[in-house]
């Protein structure tokens, strides 16, 4: 069997991997690749994205450019959203489907607009785990005569600013004003002399901005960022962030089993102002008549956390298994995500959660767990 180092060697690692190591940060293997599970610790990393300003590292996330004349319309039969509705600078939540109508991945695509030749121009961000699976199918069903697909994951660095203060923060750093880009806004910018892709999106529940830059614009920003006063951040604030946001983690609360309307993303599918695309009879169908199961919110009394993969009873009998789990740090008290019954799905129903072969009770609550005064609005 391979020893841990020989693991660390064959995993990727972000140009933004020696700041890590010169803050001591604790490594973590995801999605193939050594990132941060922490720096300082989870819970000051937390506390900073929730009342100042966090910072993550998040390059190992997939990174595409599209460009064509019908860019718009050959993307439109791969996702459920439509499109059609983005205007130049505004982005789209959505998620790639398979004939199944199951998840291939969640994305964020950012519509560009028009250049001076009529080409409709976009940036792609998609999972870090996923990035080859959705290259290969978007490059399946990309008519590549008419769109022009571009893999720059290696070559960009992407540092997501999030947390109250992190627009006057960053704005120190970028040369156009910030403040009339709203929610899921963006714009190419000049970041510290550099040209930049500046969003106003994240995966934290906060207001916040996710910077693209070359990496040596990449090492200067977060160097800078740090020097202002922006805690740096890792994956495990990430995950109780986005938990208490109740924004699903790709692998564990969504995958290619689950359709967005069991996910509760049914807010994606646009069924009336769109055409045919790629599992739309499948979601009509659960559109009529209703799905078995859906990903619901629990909150738990005491300290005992659900962590993912634990099942979820009603009366005794297994209903559901848990997605993902943990302590709430601004809540103070244990949420999860879990799949149950329809029946079961609704807000103040009673549950348990089997952890460590006791039952303790589990009950169903409006999500997300948390919402920010800070953040904006589209």
């Amino acid at each position: 069997m391979a020893n841990q180092e020989e693991i660390a060697l064959s995993l990727a690692r972000s140009p933004l991997y020696e700041l890590a190591q010169e803050l001591k940060a604790r490594l973590t293997s995801f999605g193939g690749w050594e990132m941060p599970v922490q720096f300082v610790g989870i819970l000051q990393e937390h506390e900073a994205v929730r009342n100042a300003a966090g910072m993550f590292d998040i390059s190992h996330m997939g990174k595409f450019t599209l460009q064509g004349k019908n860019l718009i319309s050959q993307l439109q039969y791969l996702v459920p959203s439509d499109l059609n509705r983005l205007q130049p600078g505004q982005a789209q939540y959505t998620v790639l489907l398979n004939p199944q109508a199951g998840i291939i991945d969640d994305i964020i695509f950012y519509y560009q607009g028009e250049d001076s030749t009529g080409e409709q121009r976009g940036v792609m961000i998609v999972n870090a785990a996923t990035t080859h699976k959705d290259k290969a199918w978007l490059l399946q069903h990309l008519d590549q005569n008419q769109v022009r697909f571009q893999d720059i994951s290696p070559e960009k660095v992407l540092i997501a600013v999030q947390g109250p203060k992190a627009s006057s923060i960053l704005q120190s750093f970028v040369q156009e004003d910030l403040t009339p880009v709203k929610a899921f806004g963006h714009l190419e910018a000049t970041v510290l002399g550099k040209p930049g892709f500046i969003a106003r999106t994240g995966y934290t529940g906060e207001d916040g901005f996710e910077v693209m830059v070359d990496p040596d614009v990449g090492l200067e920003l977060w160097r800078s960022l740090v020097k202002a006063g922006v805690i740096p951040a890792g994956l495990g604030a990430r995950d109780t962030l986005r938990l208490e946001a109740a924004m699903a983690l790709y692998g564990q609360d969504i995958d290619d089993t689950t359709t967005p309307m069991e996910a509760g993303l049914g807010w994606l599918v646009h069924l009336d102002t769109k055409g045919d695309f790629i599992g739309r009879s499948i979601l009509e169908r659960q559109k009529a008549a209703g799905v078995q199961r859906r990903l619901v919110g629990l909150q738990l009394q005491g300290r005992n956390i659900a962590r993912h993969g634990y099942q979820v009873l009603s009366q005794g009998v297994v209903v559901g298994e848990v997605t993902s789990g943990t302590l709430s740090p601004t809540l103070g008290y244990p949420i999860a995500l879990a799949y149950v019954p329809t029946e079961l799905a609704t807000v103040s129903q009673q549950l348990e959660v089997e952890i460590r072969g006791k039952a303790y009770p589990a009950v169903v609550v409006k999500r997300p767990f948390y919402r920010s005064k800070n953040r904006i609005n589209n």
